[in-house]
């Protein structure tokens, strides 16, 4: 079954091992948040512990070309052509990478990967937005002023409940006007609202997570209508407590209701996911049929932030897979 990824953070694809590999390297000790191989926490807090405490063992360049080659590796074995990564200039910045080694680095791995197992890779730089809009439109800034051919978008992470949404609408407007596509993420942790202020300021085709739109009807009909594609990480929603089953979880409320979802792994190794199983999940708990997994993918591959060759190659790959 062919599949793509359009929502995965690179710091967050690091698989433990890599990862202790790395903290021998340089000395770290991440045995607290590393039991047998897995990560552990707990709530929210823990989580964002383990993930920082992981993601500072990658203090060279030539550390996140192998953690990006690995991820894509992986990626492709399970049965991926095409992945986007989020990627942090903000948390390099904090190990001492710059933004042009980060970038030249996490290409690298893409190609290393794209060599071996024909797996497309893109990069969405994304600010932090509880750093607050001048840092963004730093970031914004530097993305655009340093082009790049695999950096083909533009995204905010970070806490949604800081600051106003519009705050950043300048900083969007800097990647707008690079070419850079445009994503955010939004309605995971916060409300609908937190949804339609990043439709109405922020000038995006996707939304990261976007799951909690399902609180508010006339913006479910807005996703729809709008062609608006929801970059839905159903693990992740269960593990953070978002949902509290995949029962409550709206994946197939979104799908009934005409909007365009996708799926994703977000952090996998930190949700003890993969793309696979984000896939077998939505076959499982949400009763996707082939036809309707097929889908994602192609809904995937239309919104990826891609030059129109490389869309109509893919496509034509999952075509030739049916």
């Amino acid at each position: 079954m062919i599949k793509a990824e359009i929502h995965c953070h690179i710091e967050g694809a690091a698989d433990p091992a890599l990862v202790m590999r790395l903290a021998g390297k340089y000395g770290i000790d991440v045995n607290d948040v590393i039991h047998d191989g897995r990560y552990v926490w707990h709530d929210f807090t823990t989580f964002l512990g383990a993930y920082d405490r992981a993601a500072s063992v990658f203090r060279q360049p030539e550390d996140y070309r192998l953690l990006t080659y690995d991820y894509f590796s992986r990626l492709a074995n399970h049965g991926a052509i095409y992945g986007e990564v989020f990627g942090s200039s903000d948390h390099a910045a904090l190990m001492g990478i710059g933004y042009t080694d980060l970038v030249n680095a996490i290409a690298a791995g893409m190609d290393d990967a794209n060599r071996e197992f024909g797996i497309e890779g893109r990069i969405i730089m994304t600010c932090v937005r509880h750093l607050g809009p001048e840092a963004a439109e730093a970031v914004a800034d530097t993305v655009a002023s340093n082009p790049h051919p695999m950096v083909t978008g533009f995204g905010m992470g970070g806490d949604e409940r800081a600051f106003q949404t519009k705050d950043f609408a300048a900083a969007f407007e800097i990647a707008d006007d690079a070419g850079l596509g445009l994503t955010s993420h939004a309605g995971e942790f916060a409300g609908p609202q937190n949804v339609i202020e990043t439709l109405d300021h922020l000038g995006v085709s996707r939304i990261g997570h976007g799951v909690r739109s399902i609180e508010d009807p006339r913006l479910v009909e807005r996703l729809a209508r709008e062609g608006i594609v929801l970059e839905v990480c159903p693990a992740s929603n269960i593990a953070l407590g978002v949902f509290a089953d995949y029962g409550r979880h709206p994946l197939r409320q979104f799908h009934d209701a005409g909007v365009k979802v996708t799926l994703n792994s977000d952090d996998p190794p930190f949700f003890h996911s993969n793309l696979a199983n984000e896939y077998d999940i939505a076959e499982r708990h949400f009763g996707f049929d082939r036809q309707m997994i097929d889908q994602c993918t192609r809904n995937a591959l239309h919104a990826a932030f891609v030059d129109e060759p490389t869309r109509t190659r893919l496509l034509n790959r999952l075509d030739n897979s049916l």
